[in-house]
């Protein structure tokens, strides 16, 4: 007879890349579709997705994809895998937004989703038959999955929490959940990332009241930041700005495409004359002014990066104005750029509140312990598979289990390339597995930059490399001279000489910009500039090496 196979491409050794199969006989199914974010040692890499291999040789067998929810470590890879498959989508009404918004990034034609109300629809896909049911998190229209097998019915809970209160109104649906539980359950696929955090995850509605806190003492402008697709979030920052008579500003074209595509779609409600555009906000006191603005995470060239530096467009901040991160730096090699970018702004005499400042400004969309074992309780599966978390999260969410009245061989604790079967005689992981590696993307190119070459790149430092040689005077704090660039492996003998004269004087005219200049914050212009001015003018993207010299 034959069994049904939950396999793995990512997402259970680390807390991105999210992407899991679902297999019978010559049908299959996958559930998310994420990118995860470049370790600090990636040099160049602007994304890592998974390893789609086995669904690329099998995509014959594909009969669909189910999403969520809509951040980019469930649905931000999709586009890379429709370069090779075309099979329907299926996503709730803001998620089909979200990823039509991603696939028009790529200059990609629109997928085929199928958008589903998961308080009453069902549908099949293939010989598997879906039904959806709502679940709480940090971005609203989040599901889980009650997917029925030919081996039995499997529950696949990725991101959630208990909360009863949420931004949307719409809270977990315990009662439709419970209807789908109550035929019995074969095995739950669940997130375990809170599985070493007691308690129950706090309700994003406390978060309303200490913005408004904050910002009701504000006497200047203040800037609030949170991750884009963060629309419950959102709305309480506009909430809070019109309890308070404050006209709001959108600023960074990542949240504007967000706000634009949730108020749509009608996930976001507010007066039209809250909004202004950033350029008519010289028309309007500092004390009348709120905006929402992209950059939480402290990306170089973000938005929120460049008012820090004092190099935005329209945004100049200075003593007392406020602002306000309503996030925690959670991908990668962030924390570094977010402490840079709060330290340069504590410079500037504004007043930050951020994670350090113990102001519960962010409160987590996972579950914590008390929210797994009500899940646990609620569903009662035969099997348990951890999602969604690292190798201790995973381990966490087993000793649950087992407290639960789970034995030690019925929780498995699976990597990346596992594969699950599941039937009448039991559960097992098969010795063989697919192939399964962070694939990183560069550029345009996918797949073709791997450990050997991230080596190369961080040792050789010689090809495809722009150095920027950079004197400041440690006493005034400026530019001593031009900067000289020199250059190997990514331009021609030629059009050398020119180009990086040329470069030297546009980087002095740029640094030059700055009111005062220290090695960190010459190097971070640098590097971004000159990677703007490189792909301006040739089209390329080198590696730019900034090397300060203090005179």
């Amino acid at each position: 007879m034959s069994e049904l196979k939950f396999i793995v491409i990512s997402g259970t050794t680390g807390v991105t890349e999210n992407c899991y199969i679902y297999q019978w006989q010559e049908e299959m199914m996958v559930v998310d579709c994420g990118v995860g974010f470049p370790d600090p040692e990636m040099l160049g890499v602007d994304l890592v997705i998974p390893d789609f291999t086995y669904i690329k040789k099998n995509k014959d067998k594909l009969r669909g994809i189910l999403i969520s929810h809509g951040h980019e470590d469930h649905l931000g890879a999709l586009p890379f895998l429709f370069r090779d498959v075309d099979v329907p989508i299926y996503a709730t009404k803001l998620v089909a937004g979200f990823i039509e918004d991603k696939f028009a990034d790529y200059g990609l034609k629109p997928p085929r989703i199928t958008v589903f109300n998961p308080e009453r629809d069902a549908f099949a896909v293939g010989v598997f038959k879906i039904n959806p049911f709502r679940v709480s998190h940090s971005v609203p229209d989040g599901v889980g999955y009650a997917i029925d097998t030919p081996a039995g019915r499997v529950f696949h809970v990725p991101d959630y929490k208990f909360d009863w209160t949420p931004v949307d109104g719409r809270p977990f649906d315990i009662a439709r959940a419970a209807m789908l539980a109550s035929g019995g359950v074969l095995a739950l696929a669940s997130d375990s990332l809170g599985s070493t955090t007691e308690g129950y995850t706090k309700s994003e509605k406390e978060i309303e009241t200490k913005v408004e806190t904050i910002a009701r003492d504000a006497k200047k402008k203040i800037l609030f930041t949170t991750i884009s697709s963060n629309i419950s979030r959102i709305k309480q920052a506009l909430n809070v700005a019109a309890k308070l008579r404050r006209k709001v500003v959108i600023v960074g074209r990542s949240i504007e495409k967000k706000v634009e595509i949730a108020q749509r779609l009608g996930y976001l409600d507010f007066d039209k004359h809250l909004l202004i555009l950033p350029k008519e906000a010289k028309r309007f006191r500092d004390s009348q002014l709120f905006f929402i603005i992209s950059g939480s995470y402290g990306q170089i060239g973000s938005a929120l990066y460049r008012v820090a530096i004092s190099d935005h467009q329209f945004i100049r901040v200075s003593e007392d104005d406020v602002v306000i991160f309503s996030g925690d730096p959670a991908p990668p090699g962030s924390k570094d750029n977010v402490d840079f970018v709060v330290d340069r702004l504590i410079e500037l005499g504004v007043d930050v509140h951020y994670y350090d400042t113990q102001e519960d400004l962010h409160v987590s969309g996972h579950g914590s312990r008390e929210d797994i074992n009500t899940l646990f309780g609620l569903v009662r599966p035969k099997y348990f598979i951890p999602i969604g978390g690292t190798i201790r999260h995973n381990k966490a969410y087993k000793r649950m289990a087992m407290d639960f009245g789970a034995n030690e061989h019925s929780v498995f604790e699976l990597k990346g390339g596992n594969i699950l079967e599941l039937g009448e005689n039991g559960a097992f992981v098969l010795p063989e597995k697919i192939p399964s590696r962070s694939v990183m993307v560069d550029g345009l190119g996918v797949g073709d930059v791997g450990n050997i070459v991230l080596r190369d790149r961080s040792v050789l430092a010689t090809d495809g490399v722009a150095i920027a040689v950079i004197e400041l005077n440690k006493d005034t704090k400026k530019l001593s001279n031009t900067p000289d660039i020199i250059s190997r492996g990514f331009v021609y003998k030629g059009a050398k000489e020119s180009l990086l004269k040329d470069a030297g004087f546009a980087l002095k005219a740029e640094l030059e910009r700055m009111k005062e200049l220290d090695q960190k914050l010459a190097r971070n212009v640098a590097a971004d500039f000159l990677e703007r001015y490189f792909n301006k003018k040739i089209a390329r993207r080198p590696m730019i090496l900034p090397v300060i010299v203090e005179v």
